[in-house]
């Protein structure tokens, strides 16, 4: 056994050593040709590990990132041989169906833009070219859908490969695709700039600059999901989280019931409050409320107050006597009479949100009440969010979280 782990140990070491090779230049035809025998041992769940281990040993992701179309070619030789003899799953029992079937309407599409947007660029201008971009235009739309695709993966069968300590070759996907949706966004650019004025030379190198090299990226997605993703997920998951994810795919609030240490779909006892979605302590849930940049004030059903939070930064001052105290009796006489119709409003149906806004000060106070309805839509309470929104209507541009200053 002790052999068989090290020559596992020796396989991995020289495994990650053609990677970095390959990140410091090596040809890869080369690699292929030195390394062929045991290139085609390595399965999609060794991928995997290989790039975990190289991040964990201190290697970027953006680095891995950035030359893992490279690896993927070559890897390609061995993944296709070995999904060439994996014997096909019945959709019915397949729980990838649904990305698969997505992904089965995506090849035909990507081959049908692909020569659309060809004839396009050898086209010259006329009044049939604006026919075909307004084709392709179509065509983009349909494209657009792998952002919800991309989604159902980051969302979900991310954090289930997490949880058995995969978390870097999600991470490179993940970021593949974020660069898939920026080049697409570019290609609609594109698109948009051609439908109001067709300039046939730009165009054409816009094409070959831009919109080809879109196409490839989400193509190559296409690929890595079936060849290493989706049999790393088949791999890696027990039935019960397959269950648990088909779910999700259904609706991605699905309620699911699992144990963080042990895995067990049971129930979780003792652990804290179980909500409808997650665990959290009482504490926890003190510390959430008190960190919320608003102040939350919950009424309920017989117009007592129930609760509200500590934040730091309250604005209209609470002692703990208001708690069961009646809502109408917290506010002056001279508005007592507005607060009875709000909640007359929102028991009738005839509402569900009231806002107001008070300058006070430096700070500009927004008030706003919202009708709380069970899922029958019994009314159940009002919630009361305030915030100072001063700052926030200075607001200008945008900030990304790439521009988080260090």
């Amino acid at each position: 056994m002790s052999e068989l782990i090290d020559n596992r140990k020796h396989r991995q070491e020289v495994l990650k050593g053609i990677i970095r090779d390959i990140h410091a230049g090596a040809d890869v035809e080369d690699i292929k040709r030195r390394f062929g025998d045991l290139l085609d041992q390595v399965g999609p769940g060794e991928i995997g590990e290989i790039e975990q281990a190289l991040i964990n040993e201190g290697m970027a992701v953006e680095e891995i990132q950035r030359l893992c179309d490279v690896h993927v070619a070559v890897f390609k030789e061995s993944l296709d041989k070995q999904m060439a003899a994996v014997s096909p799953v019945q959709p019915e029992e397949d729980p990838l169906q649904d990305l698969k079937e997505f992904n089965s309407k995506l090849k035909p599409l990507l081959d049908e833009v692909r020569g659309l947007v060809e004839t396009i660029s050898a086209a010259e201008a006329g009044s049939d070219l604006k026919e075909k971009v307004d084709q392709w235009a179509d065509k983009h739309q349909e494209l657009l859908s792998v952002d919800k695709h991309y989604s159902k993966k980051e969302n979900i069968l991310f954090p289930y490969l997490e949880r058995y300590g995969i978390s870097g070759p999600p991470t490179v996907m993940w970021g593949t695709h974020d660069e898939i949706r920026a080049s697409l966004k570019e290609v609609s650019k594109v698109i948009e700039k051609a439908q109001e004025s067709p300039s046939t030379a730009q165009l054409a190198a816009e094409i070959g600059n831009i919109v080809l090299p879109a196409l490839n990226s989400v193509a190559e997605m296409v690929y890595k999901e079936e060849n290493i993703l989706f049999p790393l997920c088949m791999e890696t998951f027990t039935q019960d989280e397959w269950q648990e994810i088909a779910a999700q795919f259904k609706d991605p609030l699905a309620t699911v019931y699992r144990s963080r240490e042990t895995g067990s779909t049971e129930k979780p006892h003792g652990e804290g409050i179980d909500l409808e979605v997650g665990v959290l302590t009482p504490e926890q849930l003190n510390l959430l409320f008190g960190h919320l940049p608003v102040d939350v004030t919950f009424v309920d059903e017989k117009d007592e107050v129930a609760f509200f939070s500590l934040g730091p930064e309250r604005i209209f001052e609470r002692a703990r006597a208001a708690i069961g105290r009646k809502v109408q009796l917290c506010h002056p006489p001279s508005s007592m009479g507005v607060v009875e119709q709000i909640l007359d409003d929102f028991k009738s149906g005839r509402r569900d949100v009231a806002e107001f806004w008070i300058p006070m000060k430096d700070m500009l106070v927004h008030i706003r009440y919202f009708a709380i309805r069970d899922s029958a839509g019994k009314y159940r309470g009002t919630l009361e969010v305030t915030q100072n929104i001063a700052e926030l209507q200075k607001i200008t541009g945008e900030k990304r979280i790439y521009d988080y200053e260090s």
